[in-house]
């Protein structure tokens, strides 16, 4: 166990973490964590005692960190476990060009390999080419080429494999690309991914992470500007990531967000929205710059886009998110499973891939237009661990907690899933069951309704099926009538759900657009069509169900 100095954090690191948008290192702490205020300042100081810019009218001066930079130094070498190591394993940098990323991560670089004792530390910094890595390389070259401190410690590689060693702690920083079929077999302490956003798919990520797994306080750094609206971007699925931690959606105390963006509503134009994604305005970026940039943009709407993208962090062709999490918070009640025994409901169920979350959603009329819902998930054990290792904990968390169940293997054991719907059956009266149409003849559905005796009723997934409900359950959420228990996972569900719109203002859930899952609020949908469908044959007009009489 390491001694901990557990010194009250000084004022001037509270007011530097607030330069983290939105995000407040304290407040998130886990118990046992703790501020190194030494470590904490020790890296601080060497950014301007020890580094020297090497670009332009700033060479040979020193590297002095602007507040943003200060909370991410004081945040990944100061903030501790309480076993002493890092608390911090990952940070994703959000933030428009020209904010200094490139020189910023040749800084951390350098801190890692000359000052974290670090036995064999393996240091990497990766990007889509190996061109792009060589960047920063070049500035952590520079930046040791100016300090006879560093370099009388190391030796530095110029050649077609660019590296930087360090005998005495046999440690070495190493440029690669993302050809990440040759990077297995890695022993990763620190990785910097440079431009997250051009990275063609996940795959190089995931060496790195999983390379990490046999240190003992490992860290992944990521550095981008925002990405395109596209599928299988590693980049939007991190930046997603990140701003649920940062939003308290999902509680990972060891990940740290730091995003600078502008918001979509927010006026493209006005200088003052260009602050919120240019923390360097002034500094390594001017304000002359982004007015001939903006202007462009104004005459020329094709450069619209970039603008957007590249200095306000805005994801072009981005969908919104459909509900506001505070109208969705603002439905929360007090009540349990147990308070709906006996009651009568609707189910949706939307079995989904094979491979990760199948959702129940049962839903209760409770007169006056209300609704409450409960909501059960099944995820097989090995997506569990799958997910966790990119970047999904709260799995494993709502699984000891409850609110998730694992089926063996790798594939979802729908014999389980079966026979949890069979206890419920017992619990609620369950009048139907919605599922997918495309999903009607599969074996579960088989057997819930020949064996079982439910009431199993296809559901269409397009506008003419989920249209109606779709809108219904967006009205529900903002006359606060379709109420919930604090689901976690829903709320998670919630939160990632972008709609899809016709010409005829139709709207429903879009998987392929949406920021990840959303079973369960389709489930829900799928619910609240049934559940509509039955109160309207239950009060139908007696001209409807017995015909007129003629006298």
């Amino acid at each position: 166990m390491a001694k901990q100095n557990k010194k009250p954090i000084p004022k001037r690191w509270l007011e530097v973490f607030e330069s983290l948008p939105g995000y407040d290192p304290v407040a998130t702490a886990a118990p046992g964590h703790w501020f190194d205020v030494t470590k904490a300042d020790h890296a601080a100081k060497f950014f301007p005692f020890i580094l020297k810019h090497v670009k332009g009218e700033m060479y040979g001066k020193p590297f002095d960190l602007q507040p943003w930079q200060q909370a991410v130094v004081g945040c990944l070498f100061g903030w501790k476990r309480a076993d002493g190591t890092r608390r911090y394993r990952e940070v994703f940098i959000f933030i428009a060009r020209k904010n200094g990323k490139t020189c910023f991560a040749a800084g951390l670089i350098l801190y890692t390999l000359f000052c974290d004792n670090e036995a064999g530390a393996e240091i990497y910094g990766a990007a889509s080419e190996y061109k792009q890595g060589c960047l920063v390389f070049e500035h952590a070259r520079g930046m040791i080429k100016q300090e006879e401190t560093l370099s009388n410690r190391c030796q530095v590689y110029n050649g077609q494999a660019k590296a930087i060693t360090v005998e005495e702690t046999l440690s070495s920083y190493r440029v690669v690309s993302s050809e990440a079929y040759s990077k297995h077999g890695y022993n990763t302490h620190l990785a910097v991914i440079d431009e997250l956003h051009a990275q063609p798919d996940g795959e190089l990520v995931d060496v790195m992470e999983t390379s990490t797994a046999n240190r003992r306080q490992p860290m992944i750094v990521y550095l981008t500007t925002s990405d395109f609206e596209r599928e299988g971007s590693v980049c939007n699925e991190k930046h997603g990531y990140a701003t649920k931690v940062r939003d308290g959606i999902i509680e990972v105390p060891e990940f740290l967000p730091c995003i600078f963006e502008a918001k979509l509503d927010d006026d493209w134009a006005d200088p003052k929205v260009w602050k919120k994604a240019n923390p360097n305005l002034g500094i390594s970026v001017s304000e002359d710059y982004l007015e001939k940039a903006c202007a462009k943009a104004k005459e020329l709407p094709r450069f619209t886009n970039e603008f957007k993208r590249l200095h306000l962090n805005l994801r072009t062709e981005q969908s919104e998110l459909w509900i506001p999490l505070d109208k969705w918070d603002a439905c929360k009640s007090e009540y349990d499973a147990a308070d709906l025994e006996g009651k009568e409901c609707f189910a949706g169920l939307d079995l989904a891939s094979t491979s990760d979350i199948t959702a129940l959603v049962l839903l209760f009329p409770m007169g006056d237009g209300e609704f409450r819902t409960l909501g059960f998930y099944w995820v097989p054990e090995a997506a569990i661990v799958k997910r966790t290792t990119r970047n999904h904990p709260f799995y494993a968390t709502w699984k000891e907690a409850g609110h998730m169940r694992s089926t063996p293997g790798d594939m979802t054991d729908y014999a389980f899933v079966r026979k949890h719907i069979n206890e419920l059956g017992k619990q609620y009266r369950i009048r139907e069951i919605a599922v997918d149409r495309f999903f009607q003849g599969a074996q579960l559905s088989n057997e819930l309704q020949e064996q079982d005796g439910f009431e199993v009723v296809a559901f269409g997934q397009g506008f003419a099926s989920m249209g109606a409900p779709s809108l219904e359950f967006e009205g529900l959420v903002r006359r606060e009538k379709l109420r919930h228990n604090g689901d976690p996972v829903l709320r998670w569900m919630v939160s990632n759900i972008c709609v899809k719109r016709d010409e005829a203002g139709n709207i429903k859930p879009d998987k392929k657009r949406s920021g990840d899952k959303i079973d369960g609020v389709v489930s829900t949908i799928m619910a609240i069509g049934r559940a509509a469908a039955g109160i309207k044959k239950e009060t139908a007009s007696v001209y409807e169900t017995r015909g007129m009489i003629w006298i």
